[in-house]
């Protein structure tokens, strides 16, 4: 990955919009401007910052747990260890970089850590400058880098989805399923799961975000399985749908509705296109089927160091999509007490259509 471009096009903003440095504290945007893999246990915990000056070295703020795999991630940077928090750091470093205007993640940084960052910098004078998405519209566009290694995590995920298959069975709940799926992404390589697995047997599919649970998998009912992993710092994100057993008339016609409602989106991508538009070509299939009540999420969303990013695609994105944008196409239906069926692709925005990342098309026609 090419971070000193990144993070070049960053401080040319920065100038523009006479920043004098940015604290970048959001995890995939600290991985995207250095490749630094330190993990946050939670919005309140760091794993480290970076001062992002308008020109010049940038600087990786850790405290002593992560100091040696900042060191390693992040060689080309200075690394700087805070003993006694990262405020105090901050109050020395700023005025040494001749800091006046600081930009910070206002989408992201917690109100309370703020107005701590407003105190104790404003005492050397220095002003907060809110901030929102610098760095994620520059993610909103994946390089052909990216693009491959989120398409090596997209292959990974299809191979796992593969393997567990076949053993799925009714003396099975969903969390064994769940556990099972996991369990093998990281033997295989993988980072972590991008999300918990959703796995849904029978009526609970009618949840789109179902949570596993104690259900034994039932035979000859649907069965939704919603997977994906990171691999190299990228998500994958992949849903399938099927029955285990005899599949009704019923599922057999849903699910080809939903698959026709999935390549009428697939194949009205292309770079230009407002992402409600992609939303409408499919929901209008559900909609004209009688079932428009039962789908009532959004298309697709984006998908790279974050397993939900921009752009959107929904009733409510007004954005054009450009070449170079992942996204996944996941139209549903879901009927309470019944169940549900969604099906989900990744696919790449290019100048004349899509590329889709998917390649495991079995388990989509019946």
């Amino acid at each position: 990955m090419n971070y000193s471009k990144r993070v070049k096009k960053l401080q040319a903003k920065l100038r523009r919009k006479k920043v004098d440095a940015l604290l970048v504290s959001q995890p995939e945007n600290r991985r995207y401007l250095s490749g630094y893999r330190g993990g946050d246990h939670g919005i309140g915990e760091t794993s480290g910052v970076l001062i992002i000056p308008s020109s010049g070295p940038i600087y990786l703020l850790t405290d002593f747990r992560y100091q040696l795999q900042a060191e390693k991630d992040v060689p080309w940077a200075t690394v700087l260890i805070y003993r006694k928090g990262v405020l105090k750091l901050l109050s020395k470093l700023l005025p040494d970089l001749k800091v006046k205007n600081m930009g910070f993640e206002s989408h992201y940084t917690l109100h309370s850590v703020a107005e701590k960052m407003k105190v104790s910098l404003g005492k050397k004078g220095i002003k907060l400058v809110p901030t929102v998405d610098l760095i994620e519209r520059m993610r909103i566009i994946k390089d052909e880098d990216e693009i491959a290694l989120i398409r090596a995590s997209v292959r990974l995920n299809e191979e796992v989805f593969q393997e567990i298959f076949p053993t799925i069975s009714k003396t099975q709940n969903e969390i064994e399923v769940a556990l099972a799926i996991e369990s093998l992404m990281r033997r295989k390589g993988a980072e972590s799961a991008s999300f918990d697995s959703i796995i849904a047997t029978g009526k609970n599919g009618a949840l789109p975000h179902a949570v596993p649970g104690n259900s034994h998998i039932k035979l000859n009912k649907c069965l939704t399985i919603d997977m994906g992993l990171v691999l190299q710092g990228y998500c994958s994100d992949m849903t399938r749908n099927f029955v285990p057993g005899k599949a009704s008339k019923k599922y057999i016609k849903l699910h080809r509705l939903v698959r026709k409602a999935q390549l009428a989106g697939m194949n009205s991508i292309r770079a230009g296109i407002v992402g409600r538009n992609v939303d409408k070509k499919a929901r209008k299939i559900i909609d004209d089927a009688g079932y428009g009540s039962n789908f009532g999420h959004g298309l697709g969303h984006g998908v790279g160091l974050a397993v939900h990013e921009e752009p959107r695609l929904s009733p409510l994105s007004s954005k054009k999509l450009r070449a170079g944008m992942i996204v996944t196409v996941e139209p549903g239906v879901y009927i309470p007490g019944w169940g549900g069926i969604r099906l989900e692709n990744m696919v790449v925005v290019r100048e004349d259509g899509y590329e889709n990342l998917n390649k495991d098309m079995t388990w989509l026609d019946i």
